[in-house]
């Protein structure tokens, strides 16, 4: 379907700045409207297998599970909430095109602006648009200003249902003017204040169910829900949140109540929320869940056979070399948990090197997060997968001293075992005695000081901004801590493309052992020993 036709057709009937699909409504009916909804996938369209976890995800899954519910339902929405672009190597060798032909093919009918839209600048993101089938939504970016994008974002789309007009608005994270490329002519206005400009708009002209389709994080979500007026349903991204309690349900000031959902991350999940409207569009019932997408799900050919013609750009990419090393890099398993090697320091400085522009000072990654070790030589993209496997991406943190310190002291207290949250470091250097009670084994904690060139004792009331990976980010290997973050900032970044990066950047690389971990062993006596 041509939405952009349509849209002139939605101007000259409605005489609303509309972009979306016009249906001359029928006699208007109580309307049972199935929503289907995606967020933050970056580009992870091949199921994929957490360390310890079951298969899952996988955009042939997905398509599988829209097209069985399309069969069973009368009005169908299915909607994504940013951030398509940037995470696999999809991204790296299809860009724009790949994601426009994986979301044509799925059939979405409308998607928010996610701040990784414009990671790889305006032109780009213009390209994907002018492919897509759908509308793409910001109600808070004014592109028209830049020549690539002006007149390709539109504030809202509306959809006619069983005679109901349904307008969906877009809304993005208002950083994106300084975390990503929008370029200078690209402005990000106060979300909330355009999205209740954008409700009274629709209201005036008689839209009386309205959905936020929004980019900006599950807890601005709520507060949206509370502040604005008039919105009946946010679908959300941008904080990868799973939720436990779906939808979570709001009141706005007027007192209604507002459903508010995401889908968590990378397509492990389908939202779905099936909502009764009354003859006025008042929700008057709902149910829903987030359909988990795993090895159960069989896969669609054509998506299948789509994901195919990538796969030799893939495959290709995987033998280009990106750097070299002139000693070997290690991460032998009975090393990469127990002690510092010159592998986990290389990766750790790649997390401060690719975040310097957010003013990281530190950095820490799990050991058993570094499955593999490269020997001395050239370096390709296949063997730094083979060493990242994950797909987990760079998360910046504000901490205190005190909770880079509790971090740090959960990281060490599984050696005994092996354990994978064993911690390397960036920017700082620390102490710890294995033999002591866990809580109390992290002995000594420096972190560098740029001003004095050496190491000074970490200060337990300052804040440091800290790079570390998405898996510990989110409480793995009971990196509990990093949930009391004052702020977080998911780059959306892979770590494995920061390795690549900075290998290339650097390389040849010759890393040592420079004494950031060191091992005590605090005898009887009160003396101390080194390692």
């Amino acid at each position: 379907m041509n939405w952009k036709v349509l849209l002139l057709a939605a101007v000259a009937v409605v005489g609303l700045a509309v972009a979306g699909w016009l249906l001359i409504p029928s006699e208007r009916e109580p309307l049972e409207l199935t929503l289907l909804h995606t967020n933050d996938l970056h580009a992870h369209y091949d199921s994929f297998e957490p360390w310890g976890d079951v298969l899952q995800g996988g955009v042939a899954r997905i398509a599988t599970l829209v097209n069985d519910i399309e069969d069973d339902v009368d009005n169908l929405l299915f909607l994504d909430a940013g951030d398509q672009f940037q995470g696999t190597l999809y991204f790296t060798v299809g860009g724009a095109d790949v994601v426009a032909d994986v979301m044509n093919e799925l059939g979405y009918m409308g998607m928010a602006l996610g701040n990784h839209e414009f990671d790889s600048g305006p032109a780009e993101l213009a390209r994907f648009i002018d492919h897509a089938d759908f509308p793409v939504l910001s109600a808070n970016v004014d592109a028209w200003a830049d020549p690539d994008l002006s007149g390709l974002i539109f504030p809202f789309a509306i959809y006619y249902m069983d005679g109901h007009p349904i307008g969906v608005i877009g809304l993005t994270a208002e950083h994106t003017a300084i975390a990503s490329s929008p370029g200078p002519d690209v402005v990000f206005s106060d979300a909330i204040e355009a999205a209740q400009d954008t409700v009274d708009h629709l209201a005036a002209n008689g839209i009386d169910i309205i959905i936020a389709l929004t980019h900006l994080g599950h807890e601005r979500d709520l507060e949206l829900a509370q502040q604005v007026e008039g919105l009946d349903i946010i679908v959300g991204g941008h904080s990868h949140t799973r939720l436990e309690i779906y939808p979570a349900t709001m009141t706005s000031t007027s007192g209604d109540p507002v459903l508010v959902v995401t889908a968590h991350e990378w397509g492990k999940q389908l939202g779905r929320l099936d909502v009764t409207f009354t003859l006025d569009g008042v929700v008057e019932s709902y149910r829903g869940e987030p359909l988990f997408v795993d090895a159960s799900i069989p896969e669609d050919e054509d998506v299948l056979e789509l994901l195919a013609d990538y796969r030799p750009m893939i495959d290709e990419l995987m033998n280009t070399i990106v750097g070299g090393t002139e000693v070997a890099l290690n991460a032998a398993r009975e090393d990469i948990r127990a002690r510092e090697t010159n592998f986990g320091n290389v990766i750790c400085d790649a997390m401060l090197w690719k975040t310097r522009g957010f003013g990281t000072t530190l950095a820490i990654q799990n050991g058993g997060g570094i499955r593999a070790s490269i020997p001395k030589g050239m370096i390709t993209m296949g063997q730094v997968l083979e060493v990242l496997p994950y797909g987990n991406q760079i998360t910046i943190l504000e901490l205190t001293g005190e909770q880079v310190w509790q971090a740090l002291e959960n990281g060490v207290s599984g050696i005994e075992g092996g354990a994978g949250r064993f911690p390397h470091v960036s920017g700082m250097r620390y102490a710890f005695d294995a033999g002591a009670v866990e809580g109390s084994r992290l002995t000594r904690l420096d972190v560098w000081s740029t001003e004095m060139e050496n190491y000074i004792p970490i200060d337990p009331s300052a804040t440091y901004t800290l790079a570390t990976n998405s898996f510990l980010a989110n409480g793995g290997d009971d990196y509990s801590v990093f949930g009391e973050a004052s702020d977080r900032y998911d780059s959306g970044w892979l770590l494995s493309d920061a390795l690549s990066e900075y290998l290339d950047a650097v390389s040849p690389v010759a890393p040592m052992i420079e004494g950031r971990i060191e091992q005590i062993f605090l005898e009887s006596d009160g003396e101390s020993e080194n390692e």
